[in-house]
């Protein structure tokens, strides 16, 4: 810490719709052993306000409530940090839960050994459906994205996610906050911040429980927009660009493949060239019976097992059919960014 510094912690709520699930994350904040924090939740145009909701929480939280027309989840937060009287932020999205001790474990984090930001990991919690877990599991294992999302051994630099997010008031006023993209806000604040010179560090004891989508088809939309997003952010942040952030979209190229392979048992080709073309098939098999073994194992459930194996696939098929398009349209196409995927911007403050 500096000095005689006072930490005054403000947690930035930005929602839409998604009632039930602020309700839950409102309940999660209520439970808090540590109560010195401030909630001030952006309704981000919802169809139906969510103000009385909020407000039923007023008697059990220091809590502050404003509307505005949507802008997405980015200007949302930055709009939240305007009105917010803290001097360090936390951003957590509406359809997170945190544990009990959270905000103790954040402050004692930021006391111990301070940092301009932070990011936590997220999991899914026991009260969660099959779906959700598979979902977690695809989005957080070392075996589909090498942990990234929150095993500090993993990266060299950890890239803090919006979902359990904190930033000092002092880092997101030289930053800016939060850009005009409405995909991929988040990795682009926390490249912004190494760029500006701050530091950032992972807290592995500082998750929350995340419900994510509720249904592959949302599920599958969404992390197609995340693949669209990273070739734009590469585009911002060339300094931190890599090999890496490919392995999506050739893990799609390879499954097409291998499985277009397969026909040739319906050929008249030699027998041992019909064998050969089962090899590729044969490590795309093995990869998926680990997917399932893990998950099985991990959340004690055949039956999210076998869904892990339906989200890791939508999710590296989704991903990298959209870091493809993205990749193609800006880099070969030259099309700008903004032009080309108009939806993954929004200019209103």
């Amino acid at each position: 810490m500096h000095g005689s510094f006072r930490l005054k912690l403000s947690i930035i709520i930005a929602v839409f719709n998604r009632k039930d699930e602020l309700q839950d994350l409102l309940n999660s904040l209520v439970k808090q052993s540590d109560k010195d924090f401030e909630v001030v939740i952006v309704d981000d145009g919802s169809s139906e306000k969510l103000e009385s909701c909020a407000l039923k929480y007023s008697d059990k939280l220091d809590i502050k409530y404003f509307y505005k027309e949507n802008s997405g989840a980015g200007l949302a937060r930055n709009y939240g940090v305007r009105l917010a009287s803290g001097n360090y932020f936390i951003f957590l999205d509406s359809d997170c839960i945190a544990p009990d001790n959270y905000i103790y474990k954040v402050r004692a984090n930021l006391i111990s050994k301070y940092v301009d930001a932070f990011g936590g990991a997220d999991s899914a919690d026991a009260s969660f459906n099959n779906l959700q877990k598979a979902i977690s599991y695809s989005m957080t294992s070392l075996l589909t994205t090498g942990g990234i999302r929150g095993n500090k051994k993993s990266v060299d630099k950890f890239q803090p996610r919006s979902f359990n997010m904190g930033i000092s008031k002092e880092a997101f006023q030289v930053t800016g906050g939060f850009s005009e993209l409405r995909i991929g806000e988040d990795p682009d604040l926390s490249l912004t911040l190494w760029e500006k010179g701050f530091q950032t560090r992972f807290f592995n004891d500082c998750k929350v429980f995340h419900k994510r989508r509720t249904s592959l088809k949302k599920f599958s939309r969404q992390v197609y927009h995340f693949g669209i997003a990273r070739p734009i952010l590469n585009l911002r942040h060339p300094e931190y660009v890599k090999l890496t952030f490919w392995f999506p979209s050739l893990f799609f190229i390879y499954t097409i493949v291998s499985l277009s392979l397969l026909f040739s048992y319906y050929t008249n080709l030699p027998f041992l060239v019909k064998v050969l073309a089962t090899v590729p098939f044969l490590f795309l098999s093995i990869y998926y019976a680990l997917i399932f073994i893990d998950s099985t194992i991990k959340n004690k459930s055949i039956q999210v097992g076998f869904l892990s194996i339906v989200t890791t696939f939508i999710q590296f098929f989704s991903y990298g059919f959209g870091f493809l398009r993205s990749y193609i349209a800006l880099n070969i196409l030259k099309i700008s960014p903004e032009k080309a995927f108009p939806s993954h911007y929004h200019t209103q403050s």
